[in-house]
């Protein structure tokens, strides 16, 4: 039999060859999962042996994650602000940077009743969300059916199931009444750029998660044309940005009858989120999201 650090060694070779950083470190979260261990655990006793079915279920997920395969979707989980998330190849994996969304939410000193989620995913922003206004109920919308689905099982992966509803549809079309918050991580990637991405993005993430249309604002025209009949007079809209995009974005959304209530920056110091409310207040005053 194999033991711990024999694995490790192995693993970290095979990464590092196929021109993974941290190397080590991703060997040993795959071994940590292949045992269901720790990597805590695996540092302590380097020299514990490993059964061949353990290791032989390493060995599956290192040539996985040696291919390029993104390590989330090796492991099938990863953590988004307080929530742990299924993931799967059907949405685009979770980022830090998305945080920044949750972050403008909550600065923005409003207690949402309503909270609706464009291009949904995994789930990950309106989760979040939820998580933290225990008094609000939400909607996410994905035009990928399959990615709807995996949201439901994270709303119930974190006991947020009766305030979440997930469905399939492009964008807020089949969408009536009014929400106090509007979350949105959309497609903003220019479709000339996306081949040239990092093989985890490019290979394995879908397309219709990343690609932006040739400028990489053709979901922003189509959401900021929609915000307006949506939000409540007291709501805010929160989109995140790709690096650069916040001016030609403004623009857009100012174009649509909204205003521009701020932004805010990621870990990195790149603007992420971009905060929208309305011009004017709309008429008749809030209804009940479908």
């Amino acid at each position: 039999m194999s033991n711990v650090g024999a694995l490790l060694c192995q693993g970290g070779r095979v990464l590092r060859e196929a021109g993974i950083e941290d190397a080590r470190w991703e060997a040993r979260v795959l071994l940590a999962h292949a045992l269901d261990s720790s990597t805590e655990a695996l540092l302590r006793e380097p020299r514990a042996e490993v059964a061949p079915e353990g290791a032989g279920r390493f060995l599956v997920l290192l040539d996985r994650r040696a291919a390029r395969e993104p390590m989330a979707q090796v492991i099938g989980h990863v953590g988004f602000w307080t929530i742990e998330l299924e993931v799967g190849p059907q949405t685009l994996i979770p980022r830090a940077d998305s945080e920044s969304l949750i972050e403008a939410l909550l600065a923005a000193e409003i207690a949402p009743e309503r909270i609706l989620d464009l291009g949904t995913g995994t789930g990950c922003l309106l989760l979040a969300a939820l998580a933290e206004f225990p008094q609000a109920q939400g909607v996410g919308i994905d035009l990928v059916p399959e990615a709807a689905g995996l949201a439901r099982r994270n709303a119930a992966r974190n006991g947020l199931q009766g305030r979440a509803n997930f469905l399939a549809g492009h964008w807020a079309d089949a969408i009536f009444g009014r929400f106090d918050a509007i979350l949105s991580n959309p497609p903003y990637i220019e479709s000339g750029v996306i081949a040239g991405l990092m093989p985890e993005v490019s290979r394995h993430e879908p397309a219709s998660a990343l690609d932006g249309g040739t400028d990489g604002l053709d979901a922003y025209r189509a959401i900021l044309s929609q915000l307006p009949r949506l939000l409540t007079s007291r709501g805010i809209a929160v989109l995140e940005l790709g690096e650069g995009q916040g001016p030609a974005v403004s623009a857009l959304a100012e174009a649509a009858g909204l205003r521009v209530r701020g932004g805010r920056e990621d870990l990195g110091g790149i603007t992420r989120a971009l905060l929208l409310e309305l011009q004017q207040k709309p008429v008749g005053g809030s209804a009940d999201p479908v």
